[in-house]
């Protein structure tokens, strides 16, 4: 699926992100953008260095103007890093979001070693404070971290080992302090002057482990439990550097494993991703990506192994992949094998796809992320003809509905409102109209006469002029039925109905439930067989797509150069996701 379209261009806030990623590996000019933020910090911190020498007046000056040009630098640099943050990460979307990024590792060390240092031109402030602000700058240099892989291993050894290290240090200070208040108790007699109470002891016991550098507690004890009790300690001061060590250690192991793991599934999601190529649809003469791509193909084509298959989809990060089981698109009574495939997909809003082709006519998908190769279908049916896209990609598969129809209880996730939204953005502009695509004759459900299946809003057999109907222009819906019926018969030996197997009257149907009901609204069920397994899928799009463009549009659909190019594949289409 390709989106080669001038809407559908990068923002400026997605090209920073991607800028500031903190990725040395990335595209030439991101490339250039790291390196040079690790040049800066470099410079800054060998003028930091050479500030603390008594050099020649000239050349402290030049330090100075050094200061001034890295601080304007990061403050830039600091202040985008802030802007994009939402970007990179949806939780810090908005202003406490924000404030929340500069309160995480990277994003403090960035605030405390760039900002700070205008609080001495806006207010006067003592020479302490002067100080303590040109002390912070060193901590510039540990900015350089997030470019650094073996940084980056042993913070996430910290990170993924944290529980572990604070249940063993928790450990450890309660038994010290248990120990100190037995050793106060055994030594105040002996001792008075020297152990005056618990404090002292404690304070005792915890100097051991670091040395004692202050002599502040060279009080060894005298009794004979006083002594018992330091030997335990000298012994905890071991463990407290040995236990942290070693779990610490193995965070390490673990991270050096996660990370091998996250190159090879960086390596297999690429394998994967060539699986969906655009390949030459004969029929059509059309270069189109295939729907889906069974786990068997894939081996066969990558030798990868049915776990690294399934933990590349299961990463949920793009390119975007979903399990499917191709026996939920045949009819039980047929009796399908089960056969799992891989089918891709693309998100650029938070319910799945949103493409605006400024065109009268708007092709929705309510439920893509359910049934196999819909998406896919009824992608390239807007595709071909230049129409609007809205498709829901994603959603819990296990418990998640078709939007086409609203439960009970309405639907509550909030990507259901961002869908609403959109939709009623493309179907409330002048001459508007829909056609929403679902399939039929799949698993339960019986294979019928007819492949095509039209509703307008209507009761099983009801006509065209009904109560309650979607479409207000009845005599271009007869044209526009009547074109794809002839066409279909002709050159496909398919046949169509209106509204003679499937109802449309439900008052929780989606047009109605969002107050659509009163524009031109087509619902459209295609057999499944026909927009996923037949030669000819591509056919029936064109098909489709040139009668909407003719009767509704009042043109020739022409050809889209894009759908020639056998070049573009997979990659092309992720355009969509950084619109």
């Amino acid at each position: 699926m390709s989106l080669n379209n001038p809407e559908i261009k990068e923002p400026l806030k997605i090209k920073l992100a991607r800028a500031l990623d903190d990725n040395l590996h990335t595209k030439q000019w991101h490339n250039i953008v790291d390196w040079l933020i690790v040049a800066m910090i470099l410079i800054s911190t060998t003028e930091i260095f050479l500030s603390t020498f008594d050099i020649d007046p000239e050349l402290r000056q030049i330090l100075w103007w050094v200061d001034v040009v890295t601080l304007v630098f990061f403050t830039i640099e600091v202040s985008l890093r802030i802007w994009v943050a939402p970007v990179v990460n949806p939780e810090f979307k908005g202003w406490r979001g924000r404030l929340k990024y500069c309160f995480t590792f990277y994003g403090a060390i960035d605030v405390i070693s760039t900002f700070p240092f205008y609080l001495q031109w806006i207010f006067p402030l003592p020479v302490a404070a002067f100080k303590l602000m040109r002390t912070a700058r060193v901590v510039r240099t540990m900015r350089i971290g997030r470019y650094s892989k073996s940084f980056n291993l042993l913070s996430n050894a910290i990170k993924g080992k944290r529980k572990e290290l604070i249940v063993s240090m928790q450990f450890l200070i309660v038994i010290t302090i248990i120990l100190s208040l037995v050793l106060f108790f055994a030594e105040h007699d002996a001792q008075p002057d020297v152990y005056k109470n618990g404090f002292i002891s404690v304070i005792w016991a915890f100097a051991q482990y670091i040395g004692d550098p202050g002599q502040f507690a060279d009080t060894p004890p005298i009794t004979g439990v006083g002594r018992i009790i330091a030997c335990i300690v000298g012994l905890l001061g071991i463990a407290i550097v040995a236990v942290p060590a070693g779990i610490i250690g193995a965070g390490f192991t673990e991270a050096l494993e996660k990370d091998a793991k996250r190159n090879d599934l960086a390596e297999n999601t690429i394998k994967l991703k060539k699986q969906f190529q655009r390949k030459l649809d004969r029929p059509s003469g059309l270069q189109c990506v295939p729907p889906l791509v069974t786990l068997t193909q894939i081996q066969a084509r990558t030798g990868l192994k049915i776990d690294d298959i399934i933990d590349v989809v299961t990463q949920n990060t793009p390119p975007y992949f979903r399990l499917v089981n191709t026996a939920s698109t045949i009819p039980t009574a047929d009796k399908p094998m089960d056969l799992l495939a891989v089918e891709h997909y693309v998100c650029n809003r938070s319910y799945g796809l949103y493409i605006d082709r400024g065109s009268k006519v708007t092709i929705i998908n309510t439920s893509a992320h359910i049934d196999a190769g819909s998406g896919n279908f009824s992608f390239y049916l807007a595709l071909i003809g230049g129409f609007n896209y809205i498709s829901r990609e994603v959603g819990d598969r296990i418990e998640s509905v078709s939007y086409y129809q609203i439960p009970a209880g309405g639907h509550t996730e909030p990507e259901f409102a961002d869908f609403a939204s959109d939709l009623n953005t493309f179907l409330s502009r002048e001459g508007a109209w829909s056609l929403t695509f679902l399939v039929s004759s799949g698993a339960l459900e019986p294979k019928l006469p007819t492949e095509l299946h039209f509703c307008t809003g209507g009761a099983k057999g009801d006509g065209f002029d009904m109560e309650g109907s979607l479409v207000r222009d009845t005599a271009t819906f007869k044209t526009l039925f009547d074109t794809i019926t002839t066409r279909v018969a002709a050159e496909l030996n398919l046949k169509t109905d209106h509204q003679k197997y499937h109802a449309s009257d439900s008052p929780r149907l989606l047009h109605r439930a969002i107050g659509l009901s009163n524009g031109n609204n087509i619902i459209l069920r295609i057999e499944w067989d026909k927009i996923l397994w037949s030669p000819k899928r591509m056919l029936l799009a064109r098909i489709i797509a040139g009668a909407l463009a003719e009767v509704i549009e009042n043109k020739q659909l022409a050809d889209n150069p894009e759908l020639k190019q056998k070049k573009i594949g997979f990659d092309s289409y992720l355009e969509a996701v950084r619109r």
